[in-house]
C-alpha cells in the first residue's frame, strides 16, 4: 500500500473529479466529493470502508475517479463488482467510456476497462462445433412445440456465432432459454482449456479474461466475484483494490454462489456422462445409488432438515462413495483425441459435482447446530398444478469468514450502496461481511432518523470504517412517511377488508400514480383483482407481462398504478410525476419456513445473539428502505410512503427499522397522507 501522503505527479482525487464532472457536463455534489476524497484515502491507508450514498449523489464517479488514478499510477488492476446487469451495463455503457475520454488529458494516457462475467456467460465455439451432450430427462422436451422452440434458439445462436466480437450472452437481444443456451456453453469444471481445446485461441471466455488481465477497470458481478473467491484456482485478474457496489445484496448472491444441490436427475446425468468410459459394474452402481435417493427423498416432506434421518444419511453416503468409484476408475487425464478428451471432461465434471456435494451434506451435520458450516433443506413438490421433483440444497449459514479471509484479507476493499446503515450503524451488514464492529458512523444531520444498533458480537478483524455522505434530496420536506398505525396487524388471510379500503383512499387521493410493494405474489393479485372494482385507474400486476414492460406503461401513463412483489422492491426507476405513493402492504420479513434465514436465526440464538434482531429484522430493513427508495429518483420528486403494516409503529423493533429508512417526515395521521397526495395529484403536470 502507498503511503498515506500522496506524493504522485498525477492529479489529486478532488482535482480530476472536478475535471471529470465539468467534462461530463454534470455538476459537483458535496456528498459525492466527500465520497471520492474518503476512497482515496481508503486506497492509500488500506483500511477498508463502507459508503452510504444516497440516491442522486453520484457514487460511480466518486468511486471510479479515485479508482482509476490509482489504476493508472500503479499500473494495476482495480475490480468493480456490481449485483445487477443493468448497474453493470450503465458503468460499461455510459459511466466508463465517458470518464476515460474526460481523464485522459490529466492522467496522461486514456484509461483502459473491461467486463468479466463467469464462463457460462459466453459462447463456447468448441461446444457449438461439436453439439451438447445429452442432458437429464425433461418432459418439457417430449413436447413437439417445446422441440421445435429450442431447435429455432439453437439455429439463432449458431448464426449470431458468426457476428458477435464477444459471445457476451447478454448481448443476444432477443434473449434464449435456458435450455438452448445450455447447448452452447460450458461451466469453468467442463471446460477443456485453452492448452487442450482446438479452438482454445478464439474461446470467447478467455478473450474476455485476457482483456480483463489488460484493463485498469475490470467490472464484473457479486457471484464472479464469490466464485473467485471460492475457488482454488484465480478466476479475476490481480488486483489490489476492490469496489463492491450494491453492497447491500453482497451476502445473498455470495450465498446463492456458495449453494449447491443433489438430485436423482444429476446422478443419472453424471452415471450416462461416465458409463461409456468406465467400466459398466462401477457405472450401474452410481445409477443404484441414485434410484436408491429417489426412493428416500420421495418419503420425505420438503423443508429444513436440522438432523440427519439415517435413511438420508446411508443413501447420500452411497452417492459418495459410488461416485468417488467412478472418478477412480475415470482416471487423470490422458493423452486421447480431443472428443475422449471432452467426453471424459464431462463426465469428471458431473462426477465431482455430484460427489463434492454428497461430501458437503454429510460433513453439514458433524457439529452441533450453533458451530454448523451449512444448513441443509430439501425442496420440491410433487402434487402441485406444476410439479418439481425432490432436491437436496446445503448453503453457507454464514458467508463472514469466507469474505474476511479471501477478500478482505487480500484487497483494500470500498463497499457502496444507497442502503447499508441500517438502524444508524454499519455494525448490522459488517458483522454479516466479517469485519468486527466499528466506530458510529459518520452521519450527515440529514442521515438517518435515530441510532439504535442491533446487538453484535466483539472479535478482532479488519481495520475498516464508515461513511454516510448523506443525500441530495431533502427528503424530509419533499416525502411523507405515513403509518398506518391504526390498522390491525396483518394476518395470514390475506389482505384484510380495511387494508383494502385504506389502499383504494389513497390510491384515489394520488389519482393513481402508486407503486404497490406486496410482500407475497398472492397478495399483489388479490389487490389487484379486488381494487380493480373499487378504483377508476389502471392497475398492472406483476407477472401480467415481462416486468421491464410493465414498468415502461407504468411511467409513461402517470395514472396506472403498478403492483408487485420483490423484484419491484429495488428494481424500479421512476422519476417524475407517474410515481408519488409508494405502497408497502406488510414489512418484509423473510419467510419462516424461509431454511437459510431460520437456520441462520436459530445458529445466532444457539450463540446467545438475538436471532430475530439479527436475521429477519435485518433482512425487513434492507428491503423496506429500498422499497421507500423508489420514491425519490430525482430532486423534483415528491410523494407519500405508506406502510400500511401497523407493527412499524408499535412493536419493539419499529425503531429500528424506522432508523434504516431515509428520513422522511413521518405521520400517523391518514388525513395528512391523503390531503398531501391529492395536493401533488392537483399540482401535476396534465
Amino acid at each position: 500500500m502507498a503511503d498515506s501522503a500522496d506524493s504522485s505527479a498525477l492529479p489529486g482525487v478532488r482535482e480530476l473529479l472536478t475535471h471529470a464532472v465539468e467534462a461530463v457536463g454534470g455538476t459537483e455534489r458535496e456528498g459525492q466529493v466527500r465520497m471520492a476524497e474518503a476512497v482515496g484515502k481508503a486506497i492509500r491507508t488500506g483500511e477498508h470502508l463502507a459508503v452510504q450514498a444516497g440516491t442522486g449523489t453520484g457514487k460511480s464517479l466518486a468511486y471510479l475517479v479515485p479508482a482509476i488514478r490509482h489504476a493508472v499510477e500503479r499500473e494495476a488492476t482495480v475490480v468493480v463488482s456490481t449485483a445487477t446487469i443493468a448497474l453493470q451495463r450503465q458503468l460499461v455503457d455510459r459511466d466508463l467510456p465517458r470518464l476515460a475520454k474526460a481523464l485522459k488529458k490529466p492522467l496522461g494516457r486514456e484509461p483502459t476497462f473491461a467486463i468479466l462475467k463467469g464462463r457460462r456467460n459466453y459462447l463456447c465455439l468448441h461446444r457449438l462445433d461439436t453439439g451438447a451432450p445429452e442432458e437429464p430427462e425433461n418432459t418439457g422436451l417430449f413436447d413437439a412445440f417445446a422441440v421445435s422452440r429450442i431447435g429455432r434458439e439453437v439455429k439463432r445462436l449458431h448464426e449470431w456465432a458468426s457476428d458477435t466480437e464477444t459471445g457476451d450472452r447478454d448481448e443476444l437481444v432477443p434473449g434464449v432459454s435456458e435450455q438452448a443456451w445450455r447447448q452452447v456453453s460450458v461451466t469453468a469444471r467442463e471446460c477443456l482449456g485453452v492448452a487442450r481445446c482446438p479452438i482454445g485461441t478464439d474461446c470467447f471466455a478467455e478473450q474476455a479474461r485476457g482483456e480483463a488481465g489488460r484493463a485498469d477497470v475490470v467490472v464484473t458481478n457479486h457471484a464472479l466475484l464469490a466464485i473467485d473467491a471460492l475457488q482454488e484456482y484465480q478466476v479475476l485478474p490481480e488486483h489490489d483494490v476492490v469496489v463492491i457496489d450494491e453492497a447491500h445484496e453482497l451476502v445473498d448472491r455470495v450465498t446463492s454462489a456458495a449453494t449447491a444441490e443433489l438430485t436423482p436427475a444429476m446422478i443419472s446425468a453424471a452415471t450416462r456422462r461416465s458409463g461409456k468410459l468406465i467400466d459398466a459394474g462401477i457405472a450401474d452402481r452410481l445409477l443404484e445409488a441414485g434410484d436408491g435417493l429417489a426412493l428416500v427423498l420421495d418419503d420425505m416432506a420438503p423443508g429444513r432438515i436440522d438432523a440427519l434421518p439415517q435413511p438420508l444419511a446411508g443413501s447420500v453416503t452411497v452417492v459418495r462413495d459410488a461416485a468417488h468409484a467412478c472418478l477412480t476408475a475415470l482416471g487423470s487425464e490422458r493423452k486421447e483425441d480431443v472428443e475422449e478428451a471432452t467426453a471424459r471432461k464431462l463426465a469428471r465434471s458431473a462426477l465431482e459435482e455430484v460427489h463434492d456435494t454428497a461430501v458437503r451434506l454429510l460433513d453439514a451435520f458433524d457439529s452441533d447446530q450453533a458451530n454448523r458450516p451449512d444448513v441443509v433443506w430439501l425442496s420440491g413438490d410433487k402434487y402441485s398444478a406444476n410439479p418439481r421433483p425432490p432436491a437436496l440444497h446445503v448453503a453457507p449459514l454464514g458467508v463472514g469468514g469466507l469474505l474476511r479471509e479471501r477478500v478482505f484479507a487480500r484487497s483494500t476493499t470500498v463497499l457502496t450502496s444507497a442502503t447499508l446503515a441500517l438502524g444508524g450503524t454499519f455494525d448490522t451488514l459488517a458483522r454479516q461481511w466479517g469485519l468486527p464492529p466499528a466506530p458510529k458512523p459518520t452521519v450527515k444531520a440529514e442521515g438517518t432518523a435515530t441510532e439504535k444498533p442491533p446487538p453484535s458480537d466483539s472479535d478482532e478483524g479488519p481495520r475498516w470504517s464508515g461513511l454516510d455522505v448523506g443525500s441530495p434530496f431533502d427528503y424530509a420536506r419533499h416525502g411523507i412517511l405515513y403509518v398506518a398505525k391504526h390498522l390491525p396487524p396483518p394476518g395470514r388471510d390475506g389482505l384484510g377488508e380495511a387494508m383494502l379500503d385504506e389502499l383504494a383512499e389513497l390510491i384515489d387521493a394520488a389519482g393513481g400514480r402508486t407503486l404497490g410493494l406486496f410482500s407475497s405474489m398472492r397478495a399483489a393479485k388479490q389487490a389487484t383483482e379486488e381494487l380493480r372494482e373499487r378504483v377508476s385507474h389502471p392497475i398492472l400486476c406483476q407477472g401480467e407481462d415481462s416486468t421491464s414492460l410493465l414498468v415502461g406503461k407504468f411511467a409513461d401513463d402517470t395514472r396506472t398504478c403498478l403492483f408487485g412483489t420483490l423484484s419491484l422492491w429495488q428494481g424500479v426507476d421512476v422519476p417524475g410525476p407517474s410515481l408519488q405513493l409508494v405502497v408497502v402492504d406488510r414489512l418484509p420479513f423473510p419467510r419462516p419456513d424461509d431454511p437459510v434465514s431460520s437456520a441462520r436465526q436459530r445458529a445466532v440464538e444457539a450463540r446467545g445473539g438475538n436471532g430475530f434482531l439479527t436475521v429477519a429484522a435485518t433482512h425487513a430493513a434492507l428491503l423496506l428502505a429500498q422499497g421507500a427508495g423508489r420514491l425519490h429518483r430525482s430532486v423534483s420528486d415528491r410523494g407519500v410512503v405508506a406502510v400500511l403494516d401497523s407493527r412499524l409503529a408499535t412493536a419493539r423493533y419499529g425503531g429500528f427499522l424506522r432508523a434504516s429508512l431515509p428520513p422522511l417526515w413521518p405521520t400517523f395521521d391518514r388525513t395528512v397522507a391523503r390531503e398531501a397526495l391529492r395536493r401533488l395529484d392537483a399540482a401535476a403536470p396534465a
